[in-house]
């Protein structure tokens, strides 16, 4: 079969490699019909991640049809339409029984196109697949279903539940691209009383206002004249953190309320400064996290009833065998006006 393969920093190829085996009882391989590329494969292809190791194949998105179970496999079988998710759950260790599955403690939590395989690929082997796969109705699109792999549920975990928005907040999302256009849709669903969009390309603000923004700014001193417009001054409620860089952290601890809270979802590969000069005093929550993806069956229902509707992210669409070309469109989102690509077979 045919995979993209990290082959060190900045390298990459999309090559015939060997078909996935079943290694474990518990596998299962799936025939990939649906993929994505996250911003978490642009920072491995920086360096920004050194625990992927070239010669991986990359990838955490997918959705897929299930060609091969392993013996201890019940939930699903050959056949089956499924949702491959980030995060693989052994189901049994501490960590697991609590839901937290991103920190499973026997092989699991975000494992795929990390520590193992990835799903960027024609076929792809999903360890602990009765927990790490979701059956799919027939009303839910391949191409709606792949944004609950990760960006849905990573957004609604780490952001809009971590940093506990109620109806009635200021809530601002630092960075529009798909995380923080996800953060946008599901915070919408508390009710608060404005979502506040920050990005540089206007393409993305654009694209936050459609999804449940109400008011949007690029990055510098409107900012914070803006947050204290709506605020009297104190500064928002929530601030989620979905770029991944030292200056968007920054920036959100300057416009958090005293007892607000920060919720960092960004992917970071360089240290932020925590100004605890100016913070130790005002009683700051910052979260950080890895997503559990315990609310994805809660986000699949909520698909199939009509109340969310992610499908709008995906701006551009390429054949499997022309990832290298998705890749390229992806990495240049402030050219391409990209938010997600999806590579189909």
């Amino acid at each position: 079969m045919k995979a993209l393969v990290y082959q060190g920093v900045g390298q990459k190829d999309w090559i015939e490699v060997a078909d996935p085996v079943i290694q474990a009882a518990t596998d299962a391989i799936i025939r990939i019909d649906a993929v994505t590329i996250c911003g978490t494969d642009l920072h491995i292809l920086k360096g920004d991640v050194p625990t992927v190791t070239p010669g991986r194949i990359l990838g955490h998105e997918a959705v897929g049809t299930v060609t091969q179970v392993g013996a201890a496999v019940a939930g699903i079988k050959t056949g089956d339409r499924v949702l491959a998710s980030c995060i693989s759950g052994c189901g049994h260790c501490s960590y697991c029984r609590d839901g937290h599955y991103g920190q499973c403690r026997n092989g699991g939590g975000w494992i795929l196109g990390h520590t193992t395989n990835g799903v960027q690929a024609e076929y792809a082997r999903i360890p602990f697949a009765d927990m790490s796969t979701h059956l799919l109705p027939e009303s839910i699109t391949d191409e709606q279903a792949v944004l609950l792999a990760d960006i849905l549920p990573t957004s609604y975990e780490v952001g809009v539940l971590n940093g506990r928005v109620k109806p009635g907040d200021v809530v601002v999302i630092i960075g529009a691209g798909p995380i923080g256009l996800a953060a946008v849709m599901t915070a919408k669903l508390y009710s608060p009383a404005h979502i506040v969009a920050v990005d540089f390309a206007a393409a993305r603000l654009d694209a936050a206002k459609q999804l449940g923004a109400d008011l949007t700014a690029a990055p510098g001193p409107e900012v914070s004249e803006l947050i204290g417009s709506l605020t009297g001054g104190l500064g928002a409620d929530v601030v989620m953190e979905a770029v991944g860089s030292p200056e968007a952290f920054e920036l959100c601890t300057s416009i958090v309320r005293p007892g607000g809270h920060v919720a960092n979802i960004g992917v970071h590969g360089k240290p932020a400064t925590l100004h605890l000069e100016d913070l130790w005093i005002k009683n700051i929550t910052i979260t950080t996290g890895l997503v559990d993806t315990y609310t994805t069956p809660t986000l699949l229902r909520m698909l199939a009833a009509g109340q969310l509707n992610p499908g709008g992210m995906i701006t551009h669409r390429f054949p499997l065998d022309a990832i290298m070309e998705a890749y390229d469109i992806f990495s240049r989102a402030g050219d391409t006006g990209a938010l997600k690509v999806l590579m189909t077979r």
